[in-house]
């Protein structure tokens, strides 16, 4: 499967890697928290993962052909004006 880490999560990826990606071998019935895990990313770090471009949860079982994107948090947006 292929991984793609961002910005402060670029560190994270294996040896070998390119330009922010990673081919992964992972177990059928992983997790997207599995392979975070396998990375070396610890519990409970904060990040937006997007599976296939869409928004998924920690525990979403991956499939073959899957990508994942780990992003740190992203800050910004309106704040509200008392």
């Amino acid at each position: 499967m292929e991984v793609r880490l961002f910005a402060t999560l670029e560190r994270f990826l294996p040896p070998g890697s390119r330009d922010g990606v990673a081919l992964l071998d992972v177990p059928d019935g992983s997790t997207a928290s599995d392979v975070a895990r396998r990375l070396g990313i610890p519990a409970g770090f904060e990040r937006v993962l997007l599976v296939n471009g869409r928004e998924a949860r920690p525990d979403r079982t991956l499939a073959p052909g899957d990508v994942l994107d780990l992003y740190p948090p992203l800050a910004g947006g309106a704040s509200r004006l008392a």
